[in-house]
């Protein structure tokens, strides 16, 4: 039987073992002094480095999450092996013989762990696979690499193999090389037939052949390409999940593709294999691929250790098809945008060719330049998420700008940041609102976004009382009644933004003092179409109270009544804030002049969304309209002029 592994040889392995060397597989390391190295922590996502090794100690620790130890502690925590396994591990790596207590000679093959077991069985299935991609057999999976423009040095480069037709030979070369048909079921290459009989063949018949690696180049799994008409199966299957395979954390080409990303602090996402394969042959050796799954938060920690994603530069391109899929999938990359400190990027072709294509239609240059030539992913989500607006119409545009504006706020380089919030106000057409307005609305969000980036989460009790306290939920606002998961959740809106304050100072206004406004005050206020949605219920709530009598206290009763329990608190706010007017004439004033700047708000939307169909047009097509909006802009922009008599 194998005894315990002798104290001495445990010691042996640990000193003997170069750590750096070890972490430098799983983290990429930068130099923190003499003597001691520094990079992100691999036990928890963090943004800034505080993982330090020591590797004249042999050590390693965590000032963030705590986590320390030696060698191997680091092995066993990242590979899921037990102490006897690591050290195994360890000492194979570097050729020493381990000795055993009690005179035993170490683990038989049967003790050895299942771990490595499955390692090992993968390293041989890869081998076999390799081998008969240059038998006669596999004719179909060469000429399918050659149409690609892989020859036979890029199959060997990727490893890539093939698995010859039939139901049981990679189960007999497995066998023969002496694992058990338990230890196959685990590995996720084998199927099970139906009925009692539960016989084991290939899961992979037929078919072009990936290996899929870790971050250290030992084989996981596999994908597999179909290459015949009579396969039923899908054009690509993987590897399912087993206990070495877990789709969401692992990257196709990252033991390849792992020190050109630390070196050049870039990362290049593409959709497929052989998309990998060509970008890495074109000179872009920085390109993985996700395996059946979109680019999710396990993979971008795998991405940030090795980008040192630490907020001093970096960039994450991703590579997406130009159809309807394509953006979709580039739309849940930009939602884990925020995990990432280095700057993303989308790179699309206008053809809708992907790298492999495109290497194979007009070279490596055309690769190269495809991902030089990438554009901001904000501004490609920007531009996207503008098909869910009507932009011909003021209220699209108004609502576009507040959708958009939290993404441009999320920018980091305040010159870029600038310059597409010039760029946001061109796409909307909203020459006539002004990039002031613009400019201020991005502000406000990317004050907020600092904000809550400089704040860790902390409950309700961090929360932005502006921008995440539901309204009538506490904070002052004096409900009794929160309805609690009974009402709509309404959430009360940053003051710090323009258009927000211009319209709950025209509700104040009209709740406050509805006598002083005149009758076509009334009538823009009735037409006028708030943008924040607990502003745009109480607008409608004060349209359907109807006329204001003289009783004042009837009328903001009225209103009271015409909106949702939640919202009643803030009519009552919204009743008894102070107007800023020092006497009658001054109040009567700022009334008037509060309605009149939210009738010019509504006539700017409808000029900036006529002077937006105008530029659209071509005024020899269709001449008729284009005079009909040029007068519909002097009738507004002489309405507008009535309301400022100066």
């Amino acid at each position: 039987m194998a005894g315990l592994i002798k104290r001495e040889d445990i010691d042996e392995v640990r000193q003997r073992t170069d750590i750096k060397e070890i972490v430098d597989g799983y983290v990429t390391l930068k130099s923190a002094g003499v003597g001691s190295y520094k990079g992100l922590c691999p036990f928890h996502d963090e943004r800034s480095p505080s993982f330090h090794v020591r590797p004249q100690l042999g050590s390693y620790h965590c000032f963030g999450c705590g986590e320390g130890g030696d060698v191997i502690s680091f092995v066993q925590k990242l590979d899921h092996t037990s102490f006897s396994e690591t050290v195994e591990k360890l000492a194979s790596r570097i050729g020493f013989e381990l000795r055993y207590e009690d005179g035993g000679t170490g683990p038989r093959r049967e003790d050895i762990g299942k771990r490595q077991r499955l390692l090992d069985a993968h390293k041989i299935a890869a081998e076999f696979y390799r081998e008969q991609l240059l038998t006669p057999g596999a004719a179909a999976g060469r000429q399918f690499l050659q149409e690609r423009g892989f020859d036979r040095d890029a199959a060997e480069r990727f490893g890539v193999g093939y698995a010859p037709q039939g139901w049981d030979g990679l189960l007999t070369h497995l066998t023969g090389k002496g694992f058990t048909l338990e230890e196959l079921k685990l590995t996720g290459m084998f199927s099970t037939s139906a009925g009692n009989g539960q016989r084991l063949y290939d899961r992979f018949r037929g078919r072009l052949i990936w290996p899929i690696r870790g971050i250290t180049a030992e084989t996981l799994g596999f994908g597999a390409r179909k290459l015949y008409e009579d396969d039923q199966g899908p054009k690509y299957l993987n590897t399912p999940e087993t206990s070495l395979y877990k789709k969401s954390q692992v990257l196709y080409g990252i033991d390849l593709a792992k020190r050109e990303i630390a070196k050049t602090r870039q990362l290049v996402v593409v959709e497929g294999y052989t998309d990998v394969m060509a970008c890495h042959l074109a000179g872009v050796g920085t390109a993985v691929a996700t395996c059946g799954t979109a680019f999710g938060a396990d993979h971008i920690k795998v991405a940030r250790r090795l980008l040192s994603d630490d907020g001093t530069g970096g960039e994450v391109i991703f590579t997406f098809d130009g159809d309807a899929a394509g953006q979709k999938a580039a739309l849940r990359a930009f939602d884990e945008d925020q995990r990432f400190i280095a700057q993303t990027y989308v790179a699309v072709e206008p053809s809708g060719a992907d790298p492999c294509d495109l290497r194979v239609q007009r070279g490596d240059e055309a690769v190269r330049a495809l991902i030089a030539d990438r554009r901001p992913l904000f501004e490609f989500a920007i531009k996207a998420s503008f098909g869910s607006f009507d932009l011909s119409t003021g209220e699209g545009q108004v609502k576009a700008l507040r959708h958009a504006a939290p993404i441009v706020g999320r920018i980091r380089d305040v010159s870029l940041r600038s310059m597409y919030t010039r760029e946001l106000s061109r796409w909307l057409g909203m020459q006539f609102v002004g990039e002031d307005q613009v400019g201020r609305a991005v502000g406000a969000a990317a004050r907020r976004e600092s904000t809550q980036s400089a704040t860790p989460p902390r409950g309700s009790a961090g929360q932005d009382v502006h921008s995440a306290q539901p309204v009538g939920a506490g904070g002052g606002n004096g409900s009794a009644n929160d309805g609690a998961g009974a009402a709509p959740a309404f959430t009360r809106p940053d003051p710090r933004d323009p258009l927000a304050r211009m319209e709950r100072e025209a509700l104040e206004v009209a709740l406050q003092q509805p006598g002083t406004i005149e009758a076509n005050q009334w009538v823009w206020f009735a037409e006028a179409r708030f943008s924040v949605p607990v502003y745009a219920a109480l607008h409608d709530a004060v349209v359907a109270a109807g006329e204001a009598g003289p009783d004042t206290t009837a009328w903001v009763e009225r209103v009271r009544r015409e909106v949702p329990d939640l919202l009643r608190p803030l009519v009552s706010e919204l009743a008894v804030t102070p107007l800023p007017a020092k006497d009658a004439d001054a109040l009567t004033m700022y009334c008037r002049d509060i309605m009149n700047r939210l009738a010019e708000l509504r006539i700017t939307q409808q000029k900036a969304s006529l002077l937006g169909e105008l530029q659209r047009m071509d005024p020899a097509v269709d001449p008729e309209r284009y005079n009909q909006l040029q007068r519909e802009l002097m009738a507004l922009e002489m309405r507008r002029r009535e309301l400022r008599p100066d």
